[in-house]
């Protein structure tokens, strides 16, 4: 393709990308409600409850917007589902928009548009209200106007910088993002998008957005930067060790689209017609290096992806016109693919056949949507077991968020609940009067140090014989704290 080919924006396909974006919005929402909670997502509506500027975990726009769709829509597992998979399907768009300003045509949208619609991370994370849908959408968003901004609009500085600046109130990967683009554009170009007013304006309007968060966390003493180092170690749920992070990519987007989003970042490294992009490649080993280097989750790249697909898209489409019958081929690839990424990562197998399939360990947050309501019941029957005069005296204290929001969730009669894992430390410790805790999820070697008694009142079963990280744990009865509860709620901080 020729220079002056590939800088003319062919028409827009755009009904093709609402037909795409549409069918991916509609599957999203039609199995929306079939399973129940993430434990991200009580999370998120507790801690919702309490506005801030941050949280030790987090910036704060996903969970207080959690709070208020929950608030509002009582208690609607559906509506608070929706804004996701109506950002889904804006990532859909705009990564046939992406592949427009590449020169690409209408099949070339069509193409790029379908295979991020078709990938398993977008439609696994899309399925939850959790800060994952927002951050790639803000990813591909940012990644567009930059695009645009290099071609010669030198406006979109502003737009990426206002779009910047809301991303990082939803997550702080967009900062790794934003300096891969910095060192993309200083080793390849073209530098003198660094004489633009308005990209120094986009900077500005970026930092401006983000300082209440930063400084949160200032006034915080950096509580993600801990996170972050907690992560690494492996002491989250969805941890990966860092030798995956590069072939979970191939898992993540699903292995029939490999070759779209290889031959887009070969085509950004390599080829002449877009050379003056060439730091988006760039960009993609910048990041690999840092996320391998930090220990992030493989998921962590899933951002970039739109920017690889919309490139690959006309050396796939050249494959296939190169042959008889590859373009079956391609379609079945694709419709592989999009199968498979749906029966994994959404609530597709009845929830009762679930332990018998590989689905659990395959998708982490499938078991994590299950057995939510039994296990509150469980602790809310050991509650109400205990003497009236004691209940006044006793606190529920939980090992991590997901175990503290099922219960501010289904057992709302009990009056006091915490917990030391992430932003719920911050809510405690409990009143100095308590004498007694109804603790799960914290290490018996922990609780036999912070208790003098202790003796098991339940445990917990799903009824699914699923094996989630909640299952078989048991409910325990501890009394007599071995200090006063200032000196023993740093003891149960837990970042993670």
């Amino acid at each position: 393709m020729a220079e002056a080919d590939a800088l003319a924006r062919p028409d827009l396909a755009w009904r093709w990308l609402a037909v795409i974006a549409g069918s991916l919005a509609t599957l999203l929402l039609a199995f929306a409600a079939r399973y129940g909670y993430h434990r991200d997502e009580l999370y998120f509506i507790a801690i919702g409850g309490h506005p801030a500027w941050g949280y030790a975990d987090q910036p704060p726009l996903v969970p207080l917007a959690a709070h208020a769709i929950d608030a509002v829509s009582g208690h609607s597992l559906f509506w608070l589902r929706v804004l996701p998979a109506l950002a889904a399907a804006v990532v859909v768009v705009v990564t046939g928009l992406i592949a427009r300003e590449f020169g690409g045509g209408t099949l070339e949208q069509v193409l790029a548009a379908g295979a991020m619609a078709a990938s398993g991370v977008l439609i696994g994370a899309s399925h939850l209200m959790s800060t994952t849908p927002f951050d790639v959408l803000g990813w591909t968003i940012l990644l567009w106007l930059v695009i645009r901004a290099v071609r010669g609009d030198e406006r979109a500085w502003l737009a990426a910088g206002l779009v910047a600046g809301i991303a990082l109130e939803i997550k702080t990967l967009p900062a790794f993002l934003l300096f891969a683009l910095l060192v993309g554009l200083l080793v390849c170009g073209p530098r003198s998008v660094f004489q633009s007013r308005w990209m120094w304006a986009g900077v500005v309007l970026a930092l401006a957005l983000w300082t209440p968060n930063l400084i949160w966390q200032a006034t915080h003493d950096w509580p993600q930067l801990h996170l972050a180092n907690s992560i690494a170690a492996g002491n989250s749920g969805s941890s990966e060790p860092r030798w995956r992070l590069i072939p979970d990519q191939f898992l993540i987007m699903g292995p029939p689209l490999a070759p779209v989003w290889i031959a887009g970042l070969w085509r950004l490294a390599r080829h002449p017609a877009l050379r003056r992009w060439r730091f988006l490649a760039a960009a993609y080993g910048v990041l690999v290096i840092v996320f391998l280097a930090t220990g992030g989750k493989p998921y962590y790249l899933a951002g970039i992806y739109p920017v690889l697909f919309a490139a690959g898209a006309g050396p796939v489409l050249d494959w296939v016109r190169r042959g008889a019958g590859r373009g079956r081929t391609l379609i079945i690839v694709a419709a592989v693919s999009a199968a498979v990424s749906v029966v994994v990562a959404l609530p597709i197998v009845p929830a009762d056949d679930l332990h018998d399939t590989p689905v659990p360990a395959m998708n982490y947050d499938a078991g994590e949507q299950l057995g939510w309501p039994r296990f509150a019941a469980t602790v809310d029957d050991a509650y109400d077991s205990l003497p009236p005069a004691g209940r006044s005296s006793t606190v529920v204290l939980t090992g991590n968020y997901g175990e503290a929001g099922a219960v501010l969730r289904y057992a709302p009669d009990i009056p006091h609940v915490y917990s030391g894992h992430n932003a719920l430390w911050d809510y405690g410790p409990p009143p100095a009067t308590t004498t007694t805790v109804l603790a799960i999820g914290y290490p018996i070697s922990d609780l036999h140090t912070w208790f003098e008694h202790m003796r098991p009142v339940g445990r917990i079963d799903d009824g699914l014989n699923l094996d989630n990280d909640e299952q078989g744990r048991h409910l325990w009865l501890c009394s007599g704290p071995t200090g006063s509860w200032s000196t023993l709620w740093p003891k149960m901080r837990n970042l993670g």
